[in-house]
């Protein structure tokens, strides 16, 4: 980890109501079953190390979508490949999962397309949608030595085939903006 990429990209969805979506006879992919932000205003650059305010937006947000720790099977990490950020982002996590943080699976997409910055959270919601349609959690590339720090499954090198019904997306920006997503498996009826 040795700072990141920047990468060129872009994705849009259409969130909306099932009623609406229904309606007009649209392929529901997920449920975005809840959502927080926080801000911690550590440092205008530096995440706080102890993820504190990152943590309160994973357990509001989990809050707000009614689902327990225990039943979050995949994140999709903000995950931006530098010591300071991926450092508080696991402590963040092992504050809101408990033990539950080393059974989960975690991904970074960015270590596959880079960092996109403004479209980063829609290309991170968008994989968590994915993953949990597929059942696949996408691979973290290039993780050859893990940092004792970031001592959680961070899904090394190769993709894992397995049932996911809930993911996170998380969004940690500069100046302290924290974001999380929850989202579900659709189920019909």
């Amino acid at each position: 980890r040795d700072g990141f990429v920047y990468g060129e990209g872009a994705a849009a969805m259409v969130i909306e109501s099932l009623e609406h979506a229904g309606a007009r006879g649209a392929r529901v992919y997920a449920e975005l079953a809840g959502g927080a932000v926080t801000s911690d205003a550590y440092h205008i650059t530096a995440p706080d190390p102890g993820g504190g305010a990152a943590s309160m937006a994973i357990q509001r947000a989990l809050q707000k979508a009614a689902v327990p720790p225990e039943e979050v099977d995949l994140i999709v990490a903000h995950a931006t490949g530098t010591p300071l950020n991926d450092a508080a982002e696991t402590a963040a996590i092992k504050r809101a999962l408990s033990k539950h943080a080393y059974r989960v699976a975690i991904t970074a997409p960015k270590s596959m397309v880079g960092h996109q910055l403004g479209a980063a959270g829609a290309i991170s919601g968008l994989a968590a949608i994915m993953a949990i349609r597929e059942g696949v959690v996408p691979p973290t590339i290039n993780l050859e030595t893990p940092d004792p720090e970031c001592d959680l499954d961070y899904t090394p090198l190769q993709a894992q085939s397995r049932p996911l019904g809930v993911a996170l997306a998380n969004g940690f920006g500069f100046g302290g903006q924290n974001g999380v997503a929850v989202f579900k498996r659709y189920q019909e009826g």
